[in-house]
């Protein structure tokens, strides 16, 4: 497709836009009409927001418009899946420049589409406006199937945490970008597409998980989440994280101890959980620590101890790790 963003106009680029997006059952009204009508057959929708702009949360030299499309919808997504529930729908709210080549918001819904597909959920609508930087915006909803949430309040002392899925690529990855370098390709793939396990939430709810969040400011700011919520303090042992030999490599490279991207590093988007200590659990789940009862020590700890180093994402903050 060729052109810009204005050249094609707002109906022409909602129309472009609308004809790349697949369905599913869950969708009864779709995009097209004044608002989208999607299936809650336990009468509880779950819902999460988040907003990613240009320069803050992506880099188009970094990553492609596919990429990025890939990343909100994980990121969305992950956050459905993380209270235990099914994603089955996205919205999109986008601003971009009437400059921007018209190939880029196209490529963009390709990358939600194709994401939403791997969760089991679909694109039903949204709104496109004009405007200096580009924005991407996005409604996730989820259906909780006849089971309750699971939140970040219901850890007790006793419990054992466990996690599925990576921690610590995407940081390393954004250490190998940020540098001018593109591989080793699969940090980098890891840090513009995450992987949420998706099915592990739900599966998760139903094994009995107690508290449960994924993980996307890092593993000790988003443990520190569940310990305030549940009034509980947790432990990780740092011997039970996996750190990969290349994960190693890069380490060393860029001297940064890896440990402090497993710890500290987000956007990979794993889950992270809480069970009963008499749960068994798949072999997907990785046990790394247990919760404990408050104490004057931080409410996370490493291996006993104060976790020192900075890291862990804040809006407001001043750096990313």
């Amino acid at each position: 497709m060729k052109g810009t963003v204005g050249e094609l106009g707002e109906f022409g680029l909602i129309r472009e836009l609308t004809s790349r997006l697949t369905t599913t059952p869950a969708v009864r009204v779709g995009p097209g009409d004044d608002a989208a009508v999607v299936a809650a057959p336990d009468r509880k929708v779950v819902a999460s927001t988040d907003i990613l702009l240009e320069g803050r949360h992506f880099r188009r030299d970094w990553s492609t418009a596919y990429d990025v499309g890939r990343k909100a919808a994980a990121q969305n997504l992950a956050d459905i899946a993380a209270m235990g529930a099914v994603p089955t729908a996205l919205l999109l709210g986008l601003v971009v420049p009437a400059e921007l080549p018209a190939t880029w918001p196209s490529e963009l819904m390709d990358g939600l589409r194709d994401e939403c597909q791997v969760a089991g959920a679909a694109v039903v609508g949204g709104d496109v406006v004009r405007g200096d930087t580009i924005t991407v915006a996005i409604t996730a909803l989820g259906d909780l199937r006849n089971h309750e949430p699971v939140t970040r309040g219901g850890a007790r002392p006793g419990d054992v945490v466990a996690v599925t899925g990576w921690l610590g690529w995407s940081a390393a990855g954004h250490a190998v970008l940020s540098r001018g370098f593109r591989s080793p390709r699969a940090f980098v793939e890891a840090h513009r597409r995450p992987e949420p396990p998706y099915h592990a939430g739900p599966a998760a709810a139903g094994l009995g998980a107690t508290s449960m969040t994924d993980v996307s400011d890092g593993l000790i700011a988003d443990l520190g989440h569940i310990a305030e919520a549940s009034k509980v303090r947790i432990d990780v042992r740092s011997g039970a994280v996996d750190i990969p030999t290349q994960m190693n490599d890069i380490g060393q490279a860029v001297g940064v101890d890896p440990l402090q991207w497993v710890l500290t590093g987000g956007e990979d988007h794993a889950i992270v959980a809480t069970f009963p200590p008499d749960v068994k659990l798949p072999a997907r789940w990785k046990v790394i620590g247990e919760v404990l009862n408050p104490s004057a020590l931080p409410q996370v700890t490493v291996d006993g101890a104060p976790w020192t180093s900075k890291g862990g994402w804040d809006h407001f903050g001043d750096i990313e790790s």
